[in-house]
């Protein structure tokens, strides 16, 4: 079975879109998504690149450029007051998920929380109710968010992501090809097919 691993960070707007088209993408194809969070902040350290938003043209036209996007896939989206979010917490709770393979749930419904819903998906009650609404153990979740092998998990998703080249959100691989970006959900699907 071939797998797409799909490197994000909750606060990147265009990992959530491309996060709402990979499942069915995959399942096309009869491919698995390993759901790997990373600390993007930590990616562009390391690459020596910056978010869109720090371009003051590219933020403008990059709000009108989500709303295209989410109107194509025939998503919600709203631009979240609470960006830029330190979605650190949020993406440990997926790291913690990983153990009963519910990472891509739990992923799925923190992104609509923050880029549909508007909410706070930092704030613990906030964290809580999306666990428990995705049935999950919200309780042992939100502890072992803090414990060290799940910071760890989270490191090192983001170093392997460094390592195999990601330098912007979101990156797919197919094997060793690199997709980056929204826009190349095509070529991922090319890649699987293949």
């Amino acid at each position: 079975m071939k797998t797409v691993d799909f490197y994000f960070d909750l606060s990147s707007p265009y990992s959530y879109l491309a996060a709402t088209q990979l499942g069915p993408a995959a399942a096309r194809h009869g491919a698995a998504i390993a759901w790997k969070p990373v600390v993007l902040a930590a990616v562009f350290k390391a690459t020596g690149n910056v978010m869109p938003a720090a371009c003051a043209a590219k933020a403008q036209h990059m709000l009108v450029d989500l709303g295209r996007w989410a109107k194509r896939y025939e998503v919600p989206f709203a631009m979240s007051s609470h960006f830029p979010l330190n979605a650190i917490k949020p993406e440990r709770l997926i790291v913690a998920a990983g153990a009963s393979g519910r990472a891509g749930d739990l992923a799925l419904a923190l992104f609509r929380g923050m880029w549909a819903e508007d909410r706070n998906i930092a704030d613990e009650p906030v964290m809580r109710a999306i666990a428990e609404a995705q049935g999950l153990d919200a309780n042992a979740l939100l502890a072992a968010i803090d414990t060290q092998p799940v910071k760890d998990g989270l490191r090192a998703n983001t170093d392997e992501a460094i390592a195999r080249g990601m330098f912007g959100a979101p990156a797919m691989f197919v094997g060793t090809e690199l997709f980056w970006g929204n826009d190349r959900l095509d070529f991922v699907e090319d890649a699987l097919r293949a």
